[in-house]
């Protein structure tokens, strides 16, 4: 199961729906019972384990990991 986010335009409300992959394209309503959209879920995880918005992400780099995170980057 994935949790999809959608956006209604009716109701101008974001909400999460958990589905199974396979049903990722399908149709979902709102509470109201409206058509609604399926919507590009933005976010991104720090290190520390924190969810915090994608235009607050830490710009890393080096090594070919893009964060450093392994030990190519500091393979001198």
């Amino acid at each position: 199961m994935a949790l999809y986010e959608y956006f209604c335009p009716t109701c101008k409300t974001r909400f999460e729906q958990r589905r199974p992959m396979a049903e990722a394209t399908a149709a979902a309503t709102c509470a109201q019972g409206h058509q609604a959209e399926r919507a590009l879920s933005v976010f991104a995880v720090s290190r520390t384990g924190g969810a915090i918005a994608l235009d607050e992400a830490p710009m890393g780099g080096g090594g070919c990991c893009g964060g450093g995170g392994c030990a190519c980057a500091s393979a001198n």
